[in-house]
C-alpha cells in the first residue's frame, strides 16, 4: 500500500558532515579546478589598499568538498597580497545542515581545516540559497559554485514516465528546459548584483555536451535509466502507486552548453545588460 509523501522540494545533502565522505567525485573535480581558479584569482587587479577580501561558495552542502580548494585560493591570495582580511563565506538553502557544515569548517568534523593553518581568514555562514541575493551589492569579490546548480528553484511539472528530465519529452520537457531557462538567469542576475567591478565568478556546473553526454551517461548503464526501471518495477509490484512514481521526478534540469552560454551572447539577455 503507498503511503503519503511529501513533494520533492528543497531537498539537502545529507546531514550530519557525511555528504563530502561519500561524494568524492565533487571532490575531485574541485581540486582539478584549482589551476582554473587560482588563474581568474592572479589575474584580478587587487588594489594594495585593499585590506578585505570576500569569496563565496554557493550550495556549499557540509562545506568538505571543498576545503582543499579553499586553502589553495587563501593561501595564494595571502601570499600576493600579505596581510589582507578573507571572508568566505558558506551559503547554501535554509535546510542544509549547517551544524555539520560549521563543524567542517572548524575543523571539528571529519576533515583538518584551513583554519588551523592561517590566518585572518573568517568563515561567515548564510543560510540564502544562490537563488537570492546572498550578499549585498558590489560586495563580492569572488564567487564560486560546483555541482550544485542544477538544482532547480522549483519542479515546474510531474515526468510522466521517467524520473529525470534527461528522460523527459514532449510538454514536459519544455517545462523543465523553461524552468532551467528562468533559475539559470536569476543564479546569474544575482552574482551580477553582488559582485564588484572586476570581481570573478568560477561555476562547475552538471551539463550535456554536444555528443549528449551527461552524469550517468557517460560511459556504459545509464544511471537514471535505470532509476526509472527500479522505481517502475515498485509500482508493478504495488510497493508504490502511480501518483507516488509521478512525485518522485527529480527537480534537476542540465543545461546544454548553448544554454549555459545563451544568456552571456544574446545582447537582449537581462546578463549580458548587467
Amino acid at each position: 500500500m503507498s503511503i503519503h509523501t511529501e513533494p520533492l522540494q528543497n531537498i539537502t545533502m545529507s546531514a550530519g558532515g557525511t555528504y563530502s565522505l561519500t561524494t568524492k567525485g565533487a571532490e575531485y573535480l574541485i581540486n582539478a579546478a584549482v589551476p582554473i581558479v587560482l588563474e581568474a584569482l592572479d589575474s584580478m587587479k587587487i588594489s594594495k589598499n585593499q585590506n578585505v577580501f570576500t569569496f563565496s561558495d554557493m550550495g556549499t552542502a557540509d562545506g568538505g568538498t571543498s576545503l582543499k580548494m579553499v586553502e589553495s585560493f587563501i593561501n595564494f591570495l595571502q601570499k600576493n597580497s600579505p596581510g589582507i582580511s578573507i571572508n568566505v563565506v558558506y551559503a547554501d538553502q535554509p535546510k542544509n545542515d549547517f551544524n555539520g557544515l560549521v563543524q567542517t569548517v572548524l575543523g571539528l568534523g571529519h576533515f583538518p581545516s584551513y583554519l588551523e593553518k592561517t590566518k585572518n581568514v573568517y568563515p561567515l555562514f548564510s543560510a540564502n540559497s544562490f537563488y537570492k541575493q546572498i550578499l549585498p551589492d558590489n560586495t563580492l569579490d569572488f564567487g564560486f559554485s560546483a555541482t550544485a546548480m542544477h538544482w532547480l528553484s522549483n519542479k515546474p511539472c510531474d515526468i510522466s514516465h521517467h524520473v529525470h528530465m534527461v528522460g523527459a519529452e514532449g510538454e514536459e520537457y519544455l517545462c523543465f528546459a523553461e524552468q532551467g531557462k528562468k533559475d539559470w538567469e536569476t543564479i546569474l542576475l544575482n552574482r551580477a548584483r553582488e559582485l564588484r567591478s572586476g570581481g570573478q565568478l568560477i561555476l562547475l556546473n552538471f551539463c550535456r555536451d554536444e555528443n549528449g553526454k551527461y552524469l550517468g551517461n557517460s560511459t556504459g548503464v545509464n544511471m537514471f535509466t535505470n532509476f526509472a526501471q527500479i522505481w517502475q518495477d515498485f509500482m508493478a509490484q504495488g510497493r508504490i502507486g502511480p501518483e507516488e512514481y509521478r512525485r518522485m521526478t527529480l527537480p534537476q534540469y542540465y543545461n546544454t552548453v548553448e544554454e549555459f552560454s545563451a544568456p552571456f551572447k544574446k545582447t537582449e539577455s537581462p546578463v549580458y545588460c548587467a
